[in-house]
């Protein structure tokens, strides 16, 4: 089995990180709140142990998959008819202008308000949130589809829906999903705030305890099962929009939001 010298290169700065964050923490040259990585991977297992892990990511999972999944389809469905019918386009493009650069999570107070302090009240920021950048890129994919393309299928008789599911559809993909994956990015930030601020089960809660009861290894073993739980979920994300683009060229997010 040959080991690609390119791959161990890229872990070497990291398990040095980890080795050095170790020592250091050991010897007593780092604050008390900085937990080395073994001292994280024992608040891991104890709340493994527990089940309190498992439950946490069940709920955060839930969540973040139930509003990023309404998120996202609202966002097509509205950002496809903005890029098609002008009426559509000229009712939403000053509400989304308004309110994109707003940071998402200060609405919460408002949801919390609106449906409590369960499931619901995640779900819905969550689906706000992510329903914006894919909005957007929805909308630009389609205005962005090569008028050639269009032109070359009206000319061949293809009726309207056929132009829009065999032409337009294709074409504005890569962008497409280049929106969800930010869409995906904001659904993990606002489930953190809303799992801080106004939960009592999931990753952030976990953190928030960690925080309130002076636990900084608990806290730091949040943190790090968030940074996995989105590095997993980006990664398969990746993974589909391969699978259904098949080689397409991927339009870039700076595309996108520019």
């Amino acid at each position: 089995m040959r080991i690609n010298s390119a791959s161990i290169q890229n872990w070497i700065l990291p398990v040095a990180a980890l080795a050095a964050w170790e020592i250091l923490g050991r010897v007593g040259m780092l604050p008390r709140y900085l937990s080395t990585p073994s001292a994280i991977l024992a608040a891991l297992w104890e709340i493994a142990l527990t089940g309190e892990l498992f439950v946490a990511l069940a709920a955060s999972l839930y969540r973040v998959s139930v509003g990023f999944a309404l998120g996202t389809a609202a966002g097509i469905v509205v950002g496809l008819g903005a890029g098609i019918l002008p009426g559509v386009r000229h009712f939403f493009d000053p509400l989304v202008s308004f309110l994109y650069s707003i940071p998402k999570v200060t609405f919460l107070p408002i949801f919390l308000l609106l449906f409590g302090l369960g499931h619901a009240s995640k779900i819905a920021i969550i689906a706000f949130s992510g329903f914006f950048p894919v909005f957007v890129a929805s909308r630009h994919a389609v205005l962005s589809v090569d008028k050639l393309l269009l032109w070359a299928a009206r000319n061949m008789g293809a009726p309207s829906w056929t132009i829009f599911f065999r032409v337009v559809i294709p074409a504005a993909a890569p962008q497409l999903f280049s929106g969800v994956r930010i869409g995906l990015a904001h659904a993990f930030v606002v489930l953190f705030a809303a799992e801080l601020i106004g939960s009592k089960v999931g990753l952030g809660t976990i953190i928030s305890y960690g925080e309130e009861w002076v636990r900084f290894d608990l806290m730091f073993a949040g943190i790090v099962c968030f940074a996995v739980f989105g590095f997993l979920s980006d990664r398969m994300l990746l993974a589909i929009r391969s699978r259904l683009l098949k080689g397409q060229m991927i339009g870039t997010e700076e595309e996108i939001v520019r």
